[in-house]
């Protein structure tokens, strides 16, 4: 359980530990922080057209083999990214840790439904998200302590994690995909497989639901060098002021999801937390257009949505791979690209249009609130 969340967490770790170091990095490289900005964006789009052959992939030649070739190309972009001379050779090499990065979650979400059934699938997913979600806590500490050292340390750090897990992954994690199992891989098997899973409009509907409540938090996070540093004036060693308390919200969330597994059904848990989130968001437009700027009033609402969404996101995720047991792998990648496609579209338009005000940043919270909840309103979870 401990490796899966380790594989989990790296997508998160790659986002966020070199956020405190944006200023740095663009005084070193040359660049203007909107272009290293761009670096994320660099990121989460190859990392969602890769998570669409991640999955199929492990269906194809297992689960270890797909870990194994993932986070190894991962540890050699990290290295590149570590000493990048100019900002393009940055984008590279980002884009290549994107490309790769997304294997250690996609097959992590895959295993999780391998290895277990029903309510202890759902507290199993719920445990492991809630060992996630201290990843976007932990990594801009880090970051910030690194960056005392030098930017170049937080991509060795991540070589370094990654190299760790993708050993514990080959030292403890049982392989998954037996060959009788596997399926051939061709362009035309996986086509026909996305095929099958995005024409089940339930298994889509959940998808965006689940992407889209994500993205509602993920825009404070790739705004927070702006909404940190600019509208709350932090230094770069000061990012965990927004970082553990959200991450706490979403631990919290994460473990009364894994308590309620089995004793409320689904319907139920996921109307009370969408209510709340609901709540939540209207509050936080309210507090950023009627009062000044201060830390508090404009962390603490973040931190309270993140409990709504812990609580919903192992339920949506597992009820949308049970939609495709067979194809469970390639199922888990259409997941993470729709996820990670919302993440993407925030990184490259939403972030740069909204981070210059709270009120900005909060309207683009509740504009993916109402995308999700338009989304799950429509699905047999929701209807039960």
């Amino acid at each position: 359980m401990y490796v899966l969340a380790a594989l989990a967490a790296l997508a998160p770790f790659a986002i966020d530990t070199y956020l405190p170091a944006f200023h740095a990095m663009g005084t070193d490289l040359g660049a203007s922080d909107l272009h290293i900005q761009q670096s994320l964006a660099v990121y989460l789009l190859p990392y969602a057209i890769m998570t669409l052959w991640h999955g199929a992939i492990s269906d194809e030649i297992g689960r270890i083999a797909t870990i194994k070739w993932g986070l190894g190309i991962f540890v050699l972009a990290s290295i590149g990214c570590a000493f990048a001379p100019n900002v393009e050779t940055l984008w590279f090499f980002r884009a290549l840790q994107g490309a790769s990065g997304g294997a250690g979650n996609t097959v992590a979400r895959a295993m999780v439904r391998d290895l277990f059934e029903g309510a202890q699938a759902q507290r199993v997913m719920a445990t492991v998200q809630m060992l996630f979600g201290l990843a976007p806590a932990i990594a801009p500490i880090i970051g910030g302590f690194l960056l005392g050292i030098h930017w170049q340390a937080i991509f060795i750090f991540l070589a370094i994690y990654a190299a760790i897990s993708l050993w514990a992954a080959v030292a403890y994690l049982p392989e998954t995909m037996p060959p009788e199992k596997r399926l051939k891989l061709s362009v035309h098997n996986v086509l026909k497989s996305y095929r099958t899973i995005f024409s089940d409009s339930e298994f889509t509907k959940l998808c965006v639901a689940l992407g889209a409540v994500f993205a509602a938090f993920f825009v404070y996070v790739l705004g927070s060098p702006m909404f940190l540093g600019k509208l709350l004036g932090f230094s770069p060693q000061q990012y965990g002021y927004l970082f553990i308390p959200t991450v706490c919200g979403m631990v919290l969330g994460s473990y009364l999801a894994r308590r309620a597994a089995g004793k409320y059904a689904a319907k139920r848990v996921l109307r009370l937390a969408y209510t709340w989130m609901f709540a939540i968001v209207l509050l936080n437009v309210a507090v950023c257009y009627g009062l000044p700027t201060k830390p508090v009033i404009n962390i603490l609402p973040i931190a309270l949505f993140n409990i709504g969404m812990g609580l919903v996101m192992p339920i949506i995720s597992l009820a949308a791979l049970d939609r495709h047991p067979k194809i469970r792998g390639t199922a888990a990648s259409g997941q993470a690209f729709i996820q990670m496609l919302l993440s993407t579209v925030s990184a490259g338009i939403i972030v740069p249009l909204v981070w210059s005000s709270v009120f900005g940043l909060a309207s683009a919270m509740l504009s993916f609130w109402l995308i999700s909840w338009l989304a799950i309103q429509q699905t047999k979870l929701w209807k039960g």
